[in-house]
């Protein structure tokens, strides 16, 4: 399918949203934008949006091998994915393999502390609200949710978790946290949605521990978009990075 944009439908602080000629799929624009503290520090960062497109590509077709769901079509050139359309569901659902960010300002874990079991935390997709933690009650008082999906979700989310921890291992990468969001496709399946990359993900170097995600610009560090393109040199394969030209960047 040719590159072609539809009306603009959603614009959220990374990514846009076209449709297409087909009213059941749309194309995903990742922007250059980059945000931190709910949306107060902004800046531009050139390649941003390119290397994200490339690594959720990556992702998103590991977890289709898996047999997870995901609204991942196709890349049509970097930084334009064809997707499902998705009825997006207001929750951000984010796995914890390591207490990092904010837990740690919430609750008395030890920084880097690794987690027996994976924890799996709920917030309220509301900039309004601020994003605020939810538990199963609220969820479904709020009719974000029923009960039955909501252990569907978590289901989903552990092998979600665990294939990602395995394919990035072997790629020399440490996946301490991650959100992602789910929608209902047109046959109301619950599927994975958004993106998987150092936008939403954290990812330390295997070897060293080194930040490689928007920590860094969460920080005011240097360096965020070399650790973005080492992020998408290490998690491509060979063929990969050949066809979307990433050794010549």
């Amino acid at each position: 399918m040719s590159l072609k944009l539809g009306k603009l439908i959603y614009t959220g602080k990374a990514k846009d949203v076209y449709e297409t000629e087909n009213p059941d799929r749309v194309i995903v624009k990742f922007r250059d934008d980059i945000t931190a503290g709910d949306g107060e520090k902004k800046d531009i960062l050139q390649l941003k949006g390119y290397y994200n497109s490339l690594i959720s590509s990556k992702l998103f077709e590991v977890l289709e091998a898996a047999g997870i769901k995901t609204q991942y079509i196709g890349l049509l050139e970097p930084g334009y994915m064809l997707a499902h359309k998705l009825e997006m569901i207001s929750l951000e659902v984010i796995t914890r393999n390591i207490a990092a960010g904010s837990l740690l300002r919430r609750f008395p874990f030890e920084e880097r502390q690794v987690f027996e079991k994976p924890i799996i935390q709920m917030d309220y997709k509301s900039d309004e609200y601020k994003d605020p933690m939810l538990n199963d009650d609220i969820a479904m008082a709020l009719g974000l949710i029923t009960a039955e999906e909501l252990n569907d979700l978590r289901e989903i989310t552990l092998k979600i978790n665990k294939t990602l921890k395995d394919f990035l291992e072997t790629k020399g990468i440490i996946l301490p946290d991650f959100k992602i969001e789910f929608g209902y496709d047109c046959e109301k399946n619950i599927v994975l949605g958004d993106e998987i990359s150092p936008d939403t993900c954290r990812y330390w170097d295997i070897e060293t521990w080194d930040v490689l995600d928007k920590d860094l610009f969460r920080q005011g560090d240097s360096g965020v978009m070399d650790a973005y393109k080492k992020v998408a040199s290490m998690v491509l394969d060979d063929e990969d990075l050949k066809k979307w030209g990433l050794n010549e960047i």
